[in-house]
């Protein structure tokens, strides 16, 4: 089966098929206080013209308000001409505040169920998995989606749990009918057999944002794979 075949899987279609994750250490490294924000707003803008429907932003060294700030330049560029739904990497608290869609979470951080009842029904809430038995887990959780990997090694993440493999991912489509997206080490070349694996959603941040990539270019050669 291709990207271009039609599947059986009643989620396959109900999530954005690309999840670019921007991630603070990787773009915003070495770029002077006043260049941050027209730097986010133009990658934000951009992204969302290449037809990009979702965007997490990961942030996580700097302090509440700075990311609180930075959420606000990101969610100005993706304003009513850009419908594209904003998650925030962890911060829960920030949320409200910028204005955005939902949050991500991961197993240290604060559990779903406190996550869900500080935001709302409302909010688009997503949970990281590394195994089997915490995909299990949360597939009795009230979340919208489930991120399983790292399906292969990456070095965008420090602390990344053990590389899962497409099998990994097999495993994961079996356990679970909520949206699956899959994290880790994915690039244009790999894309098309993580989605052929089972995976409804690809969350890149290397292959879109690494230093010397077109963000556009690269957003618009992996979306071509799902037409």
């Amino acid at each position: 089966m291709t990207p271009n075949q039609s599947t059986d899987r009643s989620v396959a279609r109900r999530f954005p098929a690309l999840y670019p994750i921007l991630d603070a250490d990787l773009v915003l490294r070495g770029v002077r206080p006043e260049d941050r924000h027209p730097l986010l707003r133009r990658i934000t803008r951009a992204i969302a013209d290449a037809g990009v429907e979702i965007l997490q932003y990961r942030n996580k060294r700097d302090a509440d308000s700075v990311v609180l700030d930075d959420a606000l330049a990101i969610r100005e560029a993706a304003g009513p001409t850009h419908p594209m739904r904003l998650i925030l990497n962890d911060r829960v608290g920030l949320v409200s505040a910028a204005g955005w869609d939902g949050v991500h979470v991961g197993q240290e951080d604060l559990p779903p169920e406190q996550v869900r009842s500080t935001l709302g029904a409302n909010a688009i809430v997503g949970l990281s998995t590394h195994n089997d038995w915490q995909v299990i887990l949360a597939d009795k959780e009230l979340i919208d989606y489930i991120a399983i990997g790292p399906i292969f090694s990456t070095a965008s993440k420090e602390d990344t749990s053990p590389v899962i493999g497409l099998d990994g991912l097999r495993r994961a489509r079996a356990l679970t009918r909520k949206p699956l997206v899959a994290i880790g080490g994915i690039t244009l070349e790999t894309a098309a057999s993580v989605y052929e694996a089972g995976a409804d959603s690809l969350a890149v941040i290397s292959a879109i944002f690494a230093p010397g990539r077109d963000p556009v270019q690269s957003a618009k050669d992996i979306l071509e794979i799902f037409k």
